[in-house]
């Protein structure tokens, strides 16, 4: 039986080789951080995403389900990357003054 190649009619790649919702800057990513940080159904992600189409919300989450773990050691390494310019950007001075008035 012949390989059979799947096709994601709306995910194209970035020029870093990320997967993307063709016509937009949303990478698969993203969308599938909110699914799961929120909950959210197809179709809250396509409400809360007015820009996108119901169908290409499915064919993001249809190239997740393909190729999660890959996405998922590529979720991990950009929290870990968050989390350290969290952890390692000074505060500013006025960042500071705006902590220090207390309501």
């Amino acid at each position: 039986m012949p390989a059979v190649e799947k096709k994601y009619e709306h995910i194209v790649f970035d020029s870093h080789n990320r997967p993307v919702i063709n016509g937009t800057r949303m990478k698969v990513t993203q969308l599938i951080m909110e699914k799961q940080a929120y909950g959210w159904s197809p179709e809250e992600l396509q409400y809360q995403h007015p820009h996108l189409t119901l169908g290409q919300v499915y064919a993001a989450l249809a190239y997740y389900a393909d190729h999660y773990e890959e996405l998922d050691t590529s979720i991990e390494a950009e929290l870990k990357q968050i989390d350290h310019y969290q952890h390692t950007l000074k505060q500013s001075k006025l960042r500071d003054k705006l902590r220090s008035v207390v309501f």
